[in-house]
This record gives C-alpha cells, sequence and structure tokens, in this order.
C-alpha cells in the first residue's frame, strides 16, 4: 500500500481534556494494523498538553513550525520538511508555533498515550 493513497476519516476537534487552543485531527480510515496514522493541524499558539507514550512516536512536519519540548529540556522547533522523534516513556508537549499554524503527521505504533496536565502559557513561552 501506499502511504499517499490513504484515504483520510473527516477531521474531529481535539478533545479540550488533552489540546489547548484549535486543532484538528484527522485519522486514516484504513487499518493499519498497530500504525496509528493522524494529521493534527494546530492553529497558531495550540499545542497538546504535557503526555507520555508507551512507545516511540515520530512527528513529520508537513508545514508551519511545530515547538516541542521534553520535560525539564529546552524549547525547540521543528520546521516543514522535518521529524521528531519521541522516545517511548518520555514526558513532552508539541504543537504550533505563536506566528502561525502548523500541520503534523503523528505515527504511533502500537502506542497508547497517558494524557497529564495542561503546557501553561509561561511554559509555552519560556520553555
Amino acid at each position: 500500500m501506499n502511504l499517499l493513497d490513504l484515504e483520510l476519516a473527516t477531521g474531529m476537534p481535539g478533545n479540550p481534556a488533552h489540546f489547548t487552543g484549535s486543532v484538528l485531527l484527522t485519522t486514516a480510515s484504513e487499518e493499519l494494523g498497530p500504525v496509528k496514522l493522524i494529521r493534527v493541524e494546530f492553529a497558531p499558539r495550540a499545542r497538546t498538553h504535557w503526555h507520555t507514550h508507551s512507545g516511540a512516536q515520530l512527528l513529520f512536519v508537513v508545514a508551519g513550525a511545530c515547538r516541542y519540548q521534553q520535560w525539564g529540556g529546552p524549547l525547540l522547533e521543528a520546521r516543514a520538511g522535518q521529524v521528531v522523534h519521541i522516545p517511548a516513556g518520555e514526558k513532552h508537549w508539541h504543537g504550533a508555533a505563536p506566528g502561525g499554524p502548523m500541520v503534523h503527521l503523528a505515527v504511533n505504533i502500537a502506542l497508547e498515550t497517558q494524557w497529564l496536565e495542561a503546557v501553561s502559557d509561561e511554559q509555552y513561552t519560556a520553555g
């Protein structure tokens, strides 16, 4: 199967218990075994809450700038065309930079997500 041939389900708004700001999630409509493929559109400044995954996650930045941070680490940014690797068990968040929207394709392989507290405006700005 060609990744570009996948059909996507209709986008759903992000759960406010897991996201700050306007977020739209679109999943692959086909069964991909243990792989979950999610296209996530973030409005400027929108972001996930802190969370962990039981397995590794890859974020393919499609458009804009992805701001992300590991707990206790520096605030980082990845731009369109770059890939962010989130190791299993790492407490982290990711979202759009303040200057514009961001889209990433999240690839999760057989993992569960544990959602934690919201990222404060101070954490988002200062890192």
